[in-house]
């Protein structure tokens, strides 16, 4: 086995560090404009906006500075296949410090009924596969020795089964969502000769909605918030105010209790396309050895058969 340089030592029990902090904390990806990645927490999600491919891509890199910290990408795609029937996909990896990489793909299915003159309930279901790979190879955690530690003499590679489920209340000006995207429980790293298992991955949790107030014909308030609970972690609450103007720029601020504090923004580079940014700030001592977080978007709208106009189609809010 290769051995690593004291600096690489660092790293790799870092990373280590950081994974048993992620696995009884975190577990799922977080994102801080969630508003806009809500497919990948909620199979309900919907649009109901026929012919319409909804397409993005999600990026964030966690306490940048640190050592073994976790980088998410995500990707999804959905789009209504009829007035009830809406389908998508989706795409999820979690890289932490090398080390741990975790894959998430599921296809996502929404019943979406007619509940109001101007409001639709949908509820989803989401079935995928969970893919685990550990890479400890030129681990050397004792100088002069070889890996006494069981946990990390070879290398995990693993896939589990997951459902989840939903549910999407939602108008033009406001949504409520409830969901639990991984009902299956999972050990990733089993218990081996009396070494304790770790990364087990318990049913996560989110409450999510929004609104969209009229300030003027110009400018549109648009508060959010969601809650994650997971067993054995306390309960995680993202708030974020938005303020949209001209239907094109957005911007605002968020805040994760006793986390975080965020700076988002998004441009509507055409009716069909929007990108965005967000920072991080972390507020607990953590942010002491790191420089914060950030997070780009990019959503992209396809009319898949030309019914909608193009550019003469209001903007989706959500």
């Amino acid at each position: 086995m290769k051995r690593l340089t004291k600096y690489h030592k660092i790293a790799a029990l870092t990373s280590i560090m950081l994974l048993s902090l992620y696995a009884s904390a975190q577990q799922d990806p977080q994102f801080t404009q969630y508003m806009y990645n809500m497919s990948v927490i909620n199979p309900a999600y919907a649009t109901a906006d026929e012919s319409i491919l909804n397409i993005g891509g999600h990026y964030r890199t966690q306490w940048v500075g640190l050592e073994g910290a976790p980088k998410t990408a995500s990707f999804f795609a959905h789009t209504p296949i009829d007035e009830k029937i809406e389908l998508g996909i989706s795409f999820t990896n979690d890289n932490i410090g090398d080390v741990v990489n975790e894959n998430n793909v599921y296809a996502d299915f929404a019943y979406v009924l007619q509940v109001g003159l101007e409001s639709k309930i949908s509820l989803g279901l989401k079935a995928g596969v969970t893919l685990f790979d550990t890479t400890f190879d030129g681990f050397v955690l004792q100088s002069g020795g070889t890996n006494s530690d069981v946990a990390f003499n070879e290398n995990i590679s693993k896939a589990f089964p997951n459902v989840g489920l939903g549910a999407f209340y939602f108008t033009d000006n406001y949504y409520l969502g409830l969901s639990a995207p991984n009902l299956l429980t999972t050990k990733h790293i089993e218990t081996e000769n009396g070494v304790r298992a770790t990364g087990v991955q318990n049913t996560h949790y989110f409450l999510t909605g929004g609104y969209v107030f009229d300030i003027n014909q110009n400018v549109k308030l648009k508060p959010a918030f969601m809650a994650r609970a997971v067993s054995g972690a306390p309960l995680a609450i993202d708030i974020t105010a938005n303020a949209l103007i001209n239907e094109k720029l957005e911007a605002g601020l968020g805040y994760r209790v006793g986390d975080a504090i965020s700076a988002l923004v998004n441009f509507r580079v055409s009716p069909d396309l929007r990108i965005g940014y967000a920072y991080d700030y972390t507020t607990t001592n953590l942010g002491d050895y790191n420089s914060g977080s950030h997070e780009i978007f990019i959503l992209f709208d396809v009319d898949l058969f030309g019914l909608k106009g193009g550019y003469d189609r209001s903007p989706r809010f959500f």
